[in-house]
């Protein structure tokens, strides 16, 4: 199996600008002969929207974008999105083949100090992800996730042999560090590989500095 990591600079607010760069990027991991593609968290959108997010036509042109990526044929697309169900809003990823939606996740730590603010915004999820590609079972988490025990042991506990993690981790010194060995740990404890992609760019006082990885037993 090939994953592809789509580490790149989304514009917060331009739906249809992001989508049209997952579009283009899902062409080329094709070309290089990639099985999945995974965007950071909150592609779709950019992180973070704020307010924005307090918008109903913000998520029915989310809904929109999803449709025009569920055209796209031949890789498996796991995307980050805001979703609205009912009265409540996720923080999500969707996992989409050949015109199938095989899931969607929905993050389950919200983090809510220093320059995030995701409570005001988001419900926290309640169940792991897994599906299948090919013979092998893949689960999801989105960014805080991976920082604790419990979801990565859930997603092992639910059958996953592979761990794929969307990000929207800001840069200070010695982050690149933190997260390697945050991730390593949860290596340690499930024995499963990981795979973790991360925004790249900046947005107001926030900077992202990509830094994608994957990590297993070895």
């Amino acid at each position: 199996m090939r994953i592809a990591l789509a580490q790149f600079n989304p514009v917060v607010g331009d739906i249809t600008g992001n989508t049209q760069k997952i579009l283009q990027l899902a062409h080329q991991a094709m070309a290089q002969g990639a099985d999945i593609l995974i965007t950071p968290e909150l592609a779709l959108t950019g992180y973070s929207p704020e307010d924005l997010l307090l918008r109903d036509s913000f998520y029915r042109a989310c809904n929109r974008a999803l449709d025009d990526l569920l055209e796209l044929d031949g890789i498996t697309l796991v995307v980050g999105h805001p979703v609205k169900l009912g009265n409540e809003c996720f923080n999500a990823a969707t996992v989409m083949r050949d015109g199938h939606r095989l899931g969607q996740y929905h993050k389950m730590l919200l983090p809510n100090d220093e320059v995030f603010d995701e409570c005001r915004y988001f419900t926290p999820g309640a169940a792991p992800l897994v599906f299948k590609q090919g013979d092998t079972q893949v689960g999801v988490l989105i960014c805080e996730d991976v920082w604790s025990v419990d979801p990565a042991a859930e997603l092992a506990d639910a059958g996953a042999e592979l761990v794929l993690v969307l990000n929207a981790s800001p840069f200070h010194r010695n982050k690149v560090e933190t997260r390697h060995d945050v991730v390593r740990y949860r290596v340690e404890e499930t024995g499963l590989p990981f795979a973790y992609t991360n925004l790249v760019g900046g947005q107001d006082e926030l900077v992202f500095d990509g830094a994608s990885f994957a990590i297993n037993k070895g």
